[in-house]
């Protein structure tokens, strides 16, 4: 489907003490099975060497996320009638409680599982109940032997970075309630494809789904999906709604539409997958195009954010300081780092307006409303924002 060279891992931020030192690169290929048409990159690491103790990952410092969640929070509630204080709600990769915060606020019992320790740590301060383990069917038994089911569960673009997703989803059967929804977010196949968002594959990633693989791992697991929504974050997502099998919810209308527009576009077929690995060339060539153009020009050009998509963007495309000067992040556990691979600096955001950059490169290109929105004071010296995919353009 895709090979996009090698890479480091994303999110292994480099310390200044290590810069001297060498690094690890993985082949980053991602395949697709011709069977279930599940979407996996090759498993080069184990889940507990990329989701460490230091992982640097933090959900809530993203405000357009928190809203995100909150706006999720209530409409769940609404929905499925949860009742503060009656029903339960379990969040698996809970992260720094940036959403179960808002269920807490009302009143709904909350249990967040997060296998890093530095965010849950971080969610454990804000009065979140935090398990720190892996999440898999094992784990999820002993959740139901203390009588602990959920009847509202959350997956939050957790899904992709399991290795074994069979294993998962079984226990999300386990510890489900019987008439229980488990909601399940997740960048959606066929707009990562259609939106040539290649950035998105990494080695945190193990996979990357359709509906038509999602309905066949959640059946393997008792489960079925009787909703779906799309979404706009990360550039497009689709979120599962699923049950148990003999469950009342009804199936909507919009599972059949999300099918026959994934089929429509070849999801079923191997030559969609063939050419989009021949697209994603393209997109290399178009963004190093407008960067050669500019800095031929004598222009400078920093970059904003260290999102673990811009490891792949940066190392595969082969950018380095020769076009950007600086990238800035307003996670304080990145500020002071370098990007793993090609070792660009990780500044703090008022850095931009010391230094007064004529083009600024939105890495995390799914917050770019927010971003241009934090970084308005640079139009007044004539700063200009470069969005990398689906085509290279330049904005004001």
């Amino acid at each position: 489907m895709a090979d996009l060279g090698l890479s480091p891992v994303a999110n292994d931020y480099v310390d200044p003490a290590k810069y001297q030192a060498g690094e690890p690169f993985y082949p980053l290929e991602a395949y697709v099975c011709r069977s279930c048409r599940l979407v996996q990159t090759q498993d080069v690491l184990k889940a507990d060497e990329i989701f460490r103790a230091d992982y640097a990952y933090f959900s809530s410092h993203s405000t357009s996320w928190l809203e995100h969640a909150k706006t999720y929070v209530d409409g769940m509630v609404e929905r499925f009638g949860l009742k503060p204080e009656r029903h339960h709600m379990i969040e698996v990769a809970s992260n720094d409680g940036y959403l179960l915060q808002f269920a807490k606020a009302r009143g709904i019992r909350a249990l967040g599982i997060e296998p890093c320790e530095s965010v849950a740590l971080a969610a454990r301060e804000k009065g979140i109940d935090t398990r720190i383990s892996f999440f898999g069917t094992s784990f999820a038994q002993g959740l139901a032997r203390e009588g602990l089911h959920a009847d509202l569960l959350t997956a939050n673009n957790v899904l992709a970075h399991v290795p074994d997703i069979n294993d998962f989803v079984g226990g999300v059967a386990a510890v489900l309630s019987p008439e229980g929804v488990a909601t399940f977010e997740i960048q959606h196949l066929l707009k990562l494809m259609q939106r040539h968002q290649f950035d998105t594959i990494y080695h945190e990633h193990f996979s990357y789904l359709s509906l038509i693989a999602g309905q066949k791992i959640f059946e393997k697991a008792g489960l079925r999906v009787f909703d779906v929504e799309e979404l706009e974050t990360h550039g497009g997502s689709i979120r599962f709604f699923v049950c148990r099998k003999d469950a009342s919810h009804a199936k909507t209308d919009r599972v059949a539409q999300v099918l026959k527009a994934e089929l429509d576009y070849g999801l079923d077929s191997d030559r969609a997958y063939q050419a989009w690995g021949e697209a994603v060339k393209e997109t290399k060539r178009a963004l190093l195009d407008v960067l050669i153009d500019l800095k031929r020009q004598g222009k400078t050009i920093v970059g904003y954010g260290a999102p673990a998509k811009g490891v792949t963007l940066l190392n595969y495309c082969g950018i380095g300081r020769d076009f950007l000067d600086y990238t800035v992040d307003k996670a304080p556990s990145k500020i002071g780092r370098y990007f793993p691979g090609v070792r660009l600096p990780i500044l703090a955001p008022e850095t931009i307006f010391e230094t007064k950059p004529d083009y600024i490169l939105i890495l995390p290109w799914n917050l770019k409303n927010e971003i241009k929105a934090q970084l308005r004071g640079a139009r007044e010296w004539g700063a200009k924002f470069i969005i990398p995919v689906p085509d290279a353009q330049i904005e004001d």
